[in-house]
């Protein structure tokens, strides 16, 4: 039995069946990934008989799920090798941890002539705040191109930095293409020239083993859904010693140490960031999934997903009408398109053989442009896929070819 016959578990995910009971061949993992039986219980619980609101209330429910959403800090900074919980800042997601980092450091470090250098196959969520931080700075963008196959280009990265840049900010593994970033090397080029390296964790963190020290990057940001935990709940972690300089984002309770109407003073890294009553239910199941995870190895789960990778690549490139996009080793994703069929309409099709894949541009527009396309199909692995999800999507290619031949 292969490796990946053995690491699915299909029978954990309720998710993973139609309404009639028959199998739903999800692929759409990189766009948010399905959630585990133990995962829907721990929150069900949070929002049932364990619930209270947390950090305030005196009474020892309150302190319990006080206990419980702190452990989960904790728990959180373990999974990803944090020196400390106090780097982690829970967020509603990936995204609000980039436009934290762009509005609390990027407005107050950033100024005229200074350079942000981002990637050709970055997610909007990774462009447009440092867009914005350069219309409100002077700061300026350069765009790092890429590889023949379709990996960032770190000899490219290295002739574009200079004293002037400030900020790397670069996806850790592609949402599109599923190319796997040179962390390390591209953290010792930043800090060449005295910047801070961002890296864009999605797509990362629930396929790889962290460890922020080896990696040696300034932030690093992820989400919950994608790693098999609820949507509302992202991660930003960062150094010690940044988020002591960063001042706050948002303004609110929580954040505070005093507050008179003359002045207000703030409390501490992560609590100067979580403004307002925090997503509680949600982080003790980000904990679940994080336990999750963990028990299976995430090393064990980018083989799986690799491996399923590989072999849906060897498959797509037997049909004369697919062209393929990205490395040929991959993070477990990959993107396709199917001659004189757009996207959608293949998406529409398989849809109607219970096979879900993502159609469009993936919010990487500039990454599109570059390919010369508007829209890629994207099949993306989880832990609970197998070779069944490849066979179900190659008959319905099979199918959509028939329909436009």
């Amino acid at each position: 039995m292969s490796e990946a016959a053995t690491l699915t578990r299909k029978a954990d995910f309720p998710g993973l069946l139609t309404g009639e009971g028959a199998p739903w061949h999800y692929l759409d993992t990189a766009a948010t990934a399905q959630k585990p039986q133990a995962v829907i219980d721990a929150m069900s619980r949070a929002l049932g008989r364990d619930y209270a609101t947390v950090h305030r209330g005196v009474y020892s429910r309150s302190a319990q799920m006080t206990l419980g959403y702190e452990a989960a800090r904790r728990r959180t900074a373990r999974f990803i090798g944090a020196q400390s919980e106090d780097e982690i800042v829970f967020v509603r997601g990936a995204t609000e941890a980039i436009n934290l980092v762009a509005a609390s450091w990027g407005m107050t470090r950033l100024g005229q002539g200074d350079r942000i250098i981002l990637s050709t196959l970055e997610h909007h969520s990774n462009i447009v705040p440092w867009q914005m931080v350069a219309e409100r700075t002077g700061a300026q963008i350069d765009v790092c191109p890429l590889t023949e196959d379709h990996r960032i280009d770190l000899g490219a990265l290295e002739a574009l930095l200079t004293p002037r840049t400030k900020l790397v900010s670069l996806a850790h593994v592609s949402n599109v293409l599923g190319s796997v970033l040179d962390a390390r090397a591209a953290a010792d080029l930043a800090h060449s020239v005295g910047a801070k390296l961002l890296l864009d964790g999605c797509q990362a963190a629930p396929r790889m083993a962290l460890d922020m020290a080896a990696l040696d990057c300034d932030f690093y940001a992820f989400s919950g859904h994608k790693l098999y935990g609820p949507t509302g709940i992202g991660v930003l972690w960062a150094r010690a010693e940044l988020l002591d300089s960063m001042p706050p984002w948002q303004g609110g309770g929580a954040m505070i140490d005093r507050v008179t109407f003359d002045k207000t003073t703030y409390a501490p890294p992560p609590q100067r960031f979580e403004a307002g009553t925090p997503m509680i239910t949600e982080a003790i199941a980000l904990h679940a999934a994080i336990d999750y995870v963990d028990a299976l190895g995430v090393d064990r789960l980018f083989e799986h997903e690799a491996s399923l990778a590989r072999q849906l690549r060897a498959e797509l490139r037997n049909l004369n009408s697919v062209t393929l996009y990205g490395p040929e080793e991959s993070a477990g994703i990959v993107s396709f398109s199917l001659e004189g069929v757009h996207p959608h309409d293949l998406g529409t099709i398989l849809d109607e053989e219970n096979v879900a894949i993502r159609a469009g541009h993936h919010c990487a527009q500039p990454l599109m442009d570059h390919l010369g396309i508007p829209a890629t199909a994207r099949a993306s692995f989880g832990l609970y896929s197998d070779e069944s999800d490849i066979a179900a999507l190659l008959r319905g290619i099979e199918r959509t070819q028939r329909i436009f031949g």
